[in-house]
């Protein structure tokens, strides 16, 4: 039973958490990797941290902690925050993933709350009158929508795993007032309006929330004023979550999905359930990799790229020179490979996971890596293009009893649909893009599957989301996770690598330059600020380099016996880190 705190505490939530210092307190430091490159803003305390993609929702995170609330506490109060401060990834209409630690009892759960497909989806829902795919019908229409499991999900977590020390309104109650009186427009807000203003405008009432009466982006220090959201966020709070699959919020968003041609029904929304699954396990040097299962691809390909890695000297791997970063990017291509293959909805098709992130598996693909020399991709291949970004966002927290949440979340492409549900605020998804629309055909990301990622009714599209946490010796070292589409699997993997191959500090082992490569289509993606004598080097072995805008904010927790270390990846503007 959960019981309720002290009126000081509900106050203290309710009013004092939308306070963020106008000076960063001593604690906090950047770190930049060289001039023009990413950086991440470090935050160190002993009992408690949080790192999210915005301050508000961290020092709401933070709040819950300092008055005896959990991991899992902050993570819920932060997860629907985020619905308010960042509309373009942070939702109640989109799916996600989390990951949990129970320190008393030396346990891990993963809580997929991944949407779902309209029981009436049809395997060639998205295909056009010529039988190819039709990317507008999954991409810019109703059909795109899936069952939002994110109330669902964030609910499941605090029944299963809080403190039992707040209830659901009373975690809700910062997000409420924000929505209430309004965010000023800022940081990765503003920028998000702007980039999305045409797609925002397509939708009376999305343009009637976001964009000024004459249909432009606001601007820099404007309120943005969502009272409908936060009506539904109270109802959702005093009534519970399925306040959200029932009745009149549930019938706003089915007309809206309807009115926009899709074909989700009351009924979806009913039967919806989150799942409670067991996480992927791997190991790396002898610390214990803990990740997300299908249908997130991310931990099996995570382990996969690890143990192929594991066969290297870790002195090697971990240098940094060109060579190193060869046999990351022919880890990555080989696991996508398998991705493009073998992934989808586990609990619909069947998924090899004990096959993949086996250290046998590995020593078969790492032969086939020639340390020298780029591995080709077979042609032919399919016409793919560079992956796009998307809008998701991942938070780390850490509490004094060492509980530890690493979630992320999404609505697919910035602003998901864009399509807000009349009356409720709540932003929709377009997530079932990530189906293969048809066998062979990339997604948005530009990525390929197969029959095993199809469309069908009930089932959950294959993810790239990684929330992840290491171990040493049964106890959490790492927390980490990102968005960034199809380059989630790998910016996680990056983090890992520089932390422990690369013996880096966590600001550093966030802030350092990437390198992405996803098999197809052939090319690798770099950040500004790797070396151009490396990108030569890579070059000059035969891979194919293309510059990329800056990817993957990994907002990390390093977690030390005396001392956390918060790293938040300001390649998202307004993120933040902070610890007590």
């Amino acid at each position: 039973m959960l019981l309720n705190p002290p009126h000081r505490i509900i106050a203290t939530l309710a009013f004092a958490a939308l306070i963020w210092p106008a000076a960063a307190p001593a604690q906090e430091r950047f770190v930049q990797q060289s001039s023009g490159a990413p950086t991440a803003q470090v935050a160190t305390g002993h009992r408690g941290m949080v790192v999210t993609q915005d301050q508000q929702a961290t020092r709401i995170g933070l709040d819950v902690l300092e008055h005896g609330g959990n991991a899992v506490d902050a993570a819920v109060a932060v997860g629907f925050a985020l619905a308010v401060t960042l509309p373009k990834a942070g939702n109640i209409g989109g799916g996600g993933f989390m990951l949990v630690h129970v320190a008393e009892h030396n346990e891990n759960a993963a809580i997929d709350y991944r949407e779902t497909a309209p029981a009436a989806t049809r395997p060639d829902i998205f295909l056009g009158p010529d039988g190819l795919a039709d990317p507008e019908k999954s991409r810019d229409t109703g059909l795109g929508v899936g069952v939002p499991g994110t109330v669902a999900g964030l609910s499941l977590a605090l029944d299963h795993f809080g403190s039992g020390k707040f209830t659901l309104a009373e975690l809700l109650a910062p997000a409420v007032r924000l929505a209430r009186e309004g965010i000023t427009v800022k940081d990765d807000l503003l920028d998000s309006l702007l980039l999305a203003q045409p797609r925002l405008a397509r939708w009376p009432d999305t343009a009637r929330i976001f964009l000024k009466p004459d249909g432009t982006a606001p601007a820099p220090g404007e309120k943005l004023m969502q009272p409908e959201l936060a009506d539904v966020l109270e109802t959702i709070g005093r009534e519970g979550a399925r306040a959200f699959y029932i009745g009149p919020i549930a019938d706003k968003i089915v007309a809206a999905v309807r009115g926009a041609g899709g074909v989700m029904t009351r009924g979806d929304l009913e039967s919806y359930m989150p799942m409670v699954r067991n996480p992927i396990y791997g190991t790396y040097r002898g610390y214990e990799i803990v990740s997300m299962p299908p249908p997130s691809s991310g931990g099996v390909h995570l382990v996969e790229m690890l143990n192929i890695l594991e066969g290297y000297p870790s002195a090697t791997v971990g240098s940094g020179s060109a060579a190193a970063l060869h046999l990351e990017i022919e880890a990555m291509k080989l696991a996508y490979a398998d991705r493009a293959v073998f992934l989808g909805d586990a609990d619909s098709v069947e998924v090899p996971i004990d096959r993949l992130i086996s250290k046998e598996h590995a020593a078969e693909l790492r032969a086939r890596i020639d340390p020298r020399q780029a591995r080709p991709v077979p042609a032919p291949h399919p016409d793919v293009g560079t992956p796009s970004g998307g809008n998701t966002t991942h938070f780390s927290v850490v509490d004094e009893a060492g509980n530890v949440v690493a979630n992320t979340y999404s609505l697919n492409f910035n602003f998901g649909l864009a399509l807000v549900a009349d009356g409720t605020g709540i932003m929709l998804n377009n997530e079932l893009d990530d189906f293969a629309a048809k066998s062979g055909t990339p997604n948005a990301f530009g990525l390929v599957g197969g029959t095993a990622n199809a469309p069908g009714p009930g089932r959950r599209p294959l993810s790239s989301m990684t929330p992840t946490i290491v171990f040493k010796d049964t106890k959490p070292v790492l927390v980490t996770g990102a968005p960034g589409g199809s380059r989630i699997i790998t910016t996680v993997l990056q983090v890992i690598v520089n932390a422990i191959d690369g013996h880096m500090s966590i600001g550093n082992a966030v802030a350092a330059p990437r390198v992405h490569d996803q098999w197809l289509p052939d090319e690798v993606l770099v950040e500004r600020g790797l070396p151009t004598d490396k990108i030569r080097a890579l070059t000059a072995m035969g891979h194919i380099v293309h510059s990329s805008p800056l990817f993957g904010s990994a907002h990390s927790i390093a977690v030390a016996p005396d001392a956390l270390t918060g790293a938040a990846d300001m390649r998202a503007r307004g993120a933040a880190a902070a610890g007590y």
